[in-house]
């Protein structure tokens, strides 16, 4: 199935939408600081959501990821140590919830009749590729083909309309791995204070992926100390600590200095503002929140001379080798001796279709 067709048809009245995990290229985290960033698909992991007419509205438990079933109180308690207490039900019925009440306060008609949807995903759990909005997102597409109502709302509204879904579970983040994952591609988001107050979104303009060089993903198979410890960055930036604010600007220029740099394809300078991102980001946010592993794979990286960041707020790093297949060598000997899975990224074309391009 390709990325956003839907595989609804009078013989088979499914429909199933994909949407893929995302890379915070450059600008991240400054997305929730009034800044500006560069995003793009990551081909190689995704979240689907099936939806069919049905008698009774249900919501589908994944047989893995919404285990209710165990072998032995053992393996509940091992389960829950490992893989948390929630999966992707709830986010399935936030996203109902909060697409109904959008509707509802904007007078778009929905017409009757009840569905069964469910849920897939291959995206890593905790490797900060934004398997969580993933399955919000694909689950939207899919209420928006029911109700036939894709026409009626914006495409630029959508990240916000996911995001709303997150923040009623408890999720805290920013609209940028939204609005990369509703666009596909690669996407340059100005989220300037002057935008959001004006429109309530950015300002999100898509470039063409084509535009970028090779690149590489590494992540762990269990990343056991990601975000263990508290930051404070959100309350001293809210408390106008005068680093922290000229730190995430500078953050915020390299997204748009970045947008230059791949518009030129001014590789030699995309490493330099690849290693600044994450050096900003170590600066402000201390390495015991970033965690040792977190750091070690951006560092691992570095050792073979290649440019490495977050591709979110940890769990996996995005990397670049400018000399070409013989240091992307020298990274797979360097992860293998790590106990890193690396892999080369695959790109995502824009996942648009003609009906919301008419919406922006």
């Amino acid at each position: 199935m390709d990325q956003t067709t839907s595989s609804s048809s009078s013989s088979s009245p499914t429909i199933e939408h994909r949407a893929y995990a995302r890379v915070g290229f450059l600008g991240n985290p400054s997305d929730v600081y009034f800044g500006r960033t560069i995003s793009f698909s990551l081909g190689n992991f995704w979240a689907s959501a099936q939806l069919h007419p049905s008698h009774h509205l249900t919501i589908t438990p994944h047989p893995t990821h919404d285990l209710v079933n165990f072998k032995s109180l053992d393996h509940l308690v091992d389960r829950l140590d490992s893989e948390g207490y929630y999966g992707g039900v709830r986010l399935l019925m936030a996203i109902c919830k909060g697409f109904r009440n959008y509707c509802k306060d904007n007078n778009i008609d929905l017409h009757g009749g009840n569905f069964t949807l469910s849920y897939d995903t291959n995206i890593p759990r905790q490797a900060g590729l934004s398997g969580s909005s993933a399955i919000v997102c694909a689950a939207l597409s899919c209420l928006l083909d029911f109700y036939k109502v894709r026409h009626l709302i914006k495409v630029e509204v959508r990240p916000q309309l996911i995001l709303n879904a997150e923040k009623e579970l408890g999720i805290v983040a920013g609209l940028q791995d939204r609005v990369a994952q509703v666009y596909g591609g690669l996407i340059y988001m100005d989220f300037s204070k002057e935008h959001m107050d004006r429109l309530g979104h950015g300002i999100y303009t898509p470039m063409d992926i084509d535009l970028l060089p090779p690149l590489h993903l590494i992540y762990a198979e269990n990343p056991s100390d990601s975000g263990k410890v508290h930051s404070t960055v959100r309350q001293r930036w809210l408390n106008g600590d005068a680093f922290i604010i000229s730190s995430m600007k500078e953050v915020a220029n390299v997204a748009e200095e970045g947008r230059k740099v791949i518009l030129e394809k001014d590789y030699s300078k995309l490493v330099t503002l690849m290693n600044r991102n994450f050096d900003l980001r170590r600066s402000m946010f201390g390495d015991d929140v970033l965690g040792a592993l977190n750091i070690e794979m951006v560092e691992v990286a570095r050792r073979v001379g290649a440019a490495s960041k977050f591709t979110g707020s940890g769990g996996a790093v995005v990397v670049f080798c400018p000399n070409g297949p013989s240091q992307v060598k020298q990274l797979e000997d360097a992860c293998q001796k790590a106990g890193f899975r690396i892999e080369p990224i695959k790109f995502v074309p824009s996942l648009l279709n003609e009906v919301d391009l008419k919406t922006l």
